[in-house]
């Protein structure tokens, strides 16, 4: 998604547009119950996640992801000199995922979703403490990077972390439509999970061929580096 602020109404609209349309299209690939993760930014969040909730998904929070890489804190264009005690934008220090669930239907429980559909909730942690909504996250480590070489490669730490809760039983099929080179299957396949990827550009997806299998053998120390 666009990291920059000046968006025009046309592009704004073009973006809402897009994920309204990929949002219904979710809802009929989805279980009743099924959560949706997906990645943005603070300044497009509201505008995203509009389009998701229009489209027939159920807003449920946030993961807020701590890593200092993303833009922001800038002074005014061309004006720097001028207005040296001031930014445009807070300095990003976080990178906030959207937490959506398909609908359940009406007058089911989550106790019967997830016995009917294995879908509802999300998985506590490993020692059975709850799933929680700030994770502490570095920026993707250069083995990582020489492994699979996308512009927005996500580390192998926090992505084991949210493919683990997004299937409440360990059971069923995570999907990711925006693959790129790989890095959410090769999550899934470290936790023991079945995964499909879908990725429209043919570089990227000639670079996942090797790259799942290469960054699902990192261990938990090398991807936290």
């Amino acid at each position: 998604l666009p990291r920059f602020t000046a968006l025009n109404e046309k592009e704004r609209n073009r973006i809402y547009n897009f994920f309204l349309i990929w949002s219904q299209k979710v809802v009929r690939a989805l279980k009743p119950g099924g959560h949706v993760f997906i990645a943005t930014n603070s300044f497009i969040a509201p505008l995203l996640y509009r389009a998701l909730e229009d489209g027939g998904l159920e807003f449920r929070g946030q993961i807020i992801r701590s890593v200092r890489t993303l833009r922001g804190g800038d002074r005014p264009k061309n004006a720097e000199k001028e207005f040296t005690d001031v930014c445009s934008l807070p300095r990003g220090c976080f990178e906030p995922w959207g937490i959506f669930r398909n609908k359940l239907p009406a007058g089911m429980r989550v106790q019967d979703a997830l016995r009917q559909f294995g879908t509802g909730g999300i998985r506590r942690l490993p020692g059975g403490n709850p799933f929680e909504d700030v994770i502490a996250s570095g920026r993707t480590s250069q083995k990582e990077r020489r492994l699979a070489n996308h512009p927005s490669l996500k580390p192998q730490s926090f992505l084991r972390k949210v493919v683990y809760a997004s299937l409440p039983l360990g059971k069923g099929i995570i999907l990711d439509p925006f693959m790129g080179s790989g890095s959410t299957l090769a999550a899934a396949n470290a936790c023991g999970l079945e995964s499909i990827g879908i990725e429209v550009n043919r570089q990227y997806f000639n670079l996942a061929q090797n790259a799942i299998s290469d960054l699902s053998l990192i261990q938990d120390d090398d991807s936290a580096l």
